[in-house]
C-alpha cells in the first residue's frame, strides 16, 4: 500500500466536538445543564456501554466548568483509585467533583467510605457533581447503599449508541464536520466491518478519510477495503 502521511488529530474533548445523535441525546442535555453553573440542577449519572461517550462528556463538562471559573477541574476514573487518602487529595477541595467508570471501584470498605464522604461533601456544599459507570446505579458494585440512593435523585441518563441509526448519525456528523461525501455504500461498509463502539467507528472512518487525502482519491467502497486492510493487517490508526 501507498505510504501514508500523518496529519494532526484535535483531542480536545468538549460539547462542540461530541458527536450527538438519537442514543445520547438526553443525556447531553443533562450534561449541558451540570456545564452549565447558572443551572440549578447539580447531579448527574451517566450510563451504558463502553465506547458511548461517557468520559468524553464529563470530560466536556469538566472543561466548560472550569472554563466558567477560570480552573482546572479533575475528572479521575475509579481505575486510578487507589485508596481513600488519594481520593480526598485529589478531589474533596475540587470545585466541582466529576469521577469515571464507577463499576470499577475496588471492594474496599475504606474507599467505598472514602467516596460516600467526598460525595457528600460536594452535594451539602452545592457543588456540580457527575459521575458515570457501565451500570445503572442499583447494579453497580462495591458502592455505598447511601451513594446509590442519592445517585438516583439526581438526572440519569443511558448512552447507546449501538443501533444503525445513530452510528449512521455519527458518521454523517464526521463527514460534515471534514466537508467530505461519503457514498451509502462505503457507509455500509463502515457499519457492517466496525465495532459497535463510537471510538472504533471514528478510527475506522478517520483511517479512510486520512487515506484518501493522501492519495487524493475520492473515498469509495474499494478505498475503504483498503483501509480496512491496513487496520486489520496491525496498522497504527492514522
Amino acid at each position: 500500500m501507498q505510504q501514508i502521511f500523518e496529519f494532526p488529530v484535535a483531542s480536545l474533548l468538549t460539547f462542540d466536538s461530541f458527536i450527538g445523535c438519537d442514543g445520547n441525546s438526553a443525556a447531553v442535555q443533562f450534561a449541558r445543564r451540570i456545564a452549565d453553573p447558572a443551572d440549578a440542577e447539580n447531579l448527574l449519572y451517566l450510563y451504558g456501554p463502553s465506547g458511548s461517550g461517557k468520559t468524553h462528556l464529563l470530560k466536556a463538562i469538566a472543561h466548560a466548568l472550569g472554563s466558567a471559573c477560570h480552573c482546572a477541574i479533575p475528572c479521575l476514573s475509579c481505575r486510578d483509585i487507589l485508596s481513600a487518602d488519594q481520593l480526598f487529595e485529589v478531589l474533596n477541595d475540587a470545585p466541582a467533583l466529576l469521577v469515571d467508570d464507577l463499576h470499577l471501584l475496588r471492594d474496599d470498605p475504606s474507599l467505598r467510605g472514602g467516596l460516600w464522604q467526598v460525595f457528600n461533601d460536594h452535594y451539602t456544599a452545592g457543588r456540580k457533581i457527575a459521575l458515570a459507570g457501565l451500570h445503572s446505579p442499583r447494579e453497580l458494585p462495591h458502592l455505598d447503599d447511601h451513594l446509590i440512593s442519592r445517585l438516583l435523585w439526581g438526572l440519569v441518563s443511558r448512552l447507546d449508541t449501538s443501533d444503525d441509526d445513530s452510528r449512521r448519525m455519527i458518521l454523517k456528523k464526521i463527514a460534515d464536520d471534514r466537508q467530505v461525501r461519503v457514498p451509502d455504500d462505503v457507509v455500509d461498509y463502515i457499519l457492517i466491518t466496525t465495532s459497535r463502539e463510537v471510538g472504533d467507528l471514528i478510527t475506522t472512518f478517520e483511517t479512510l478519510y486520512r487515506l484518501s487525502m493522501a492519495q487524493k482519491r475520492k473515498i469509495s467502497l474499494s478505498l475503504a477495503r483498503e483501509s480496512r486492510e491496513y487496520l486489520t493487517a496491525g496498522g497504527r490508526p492514522l
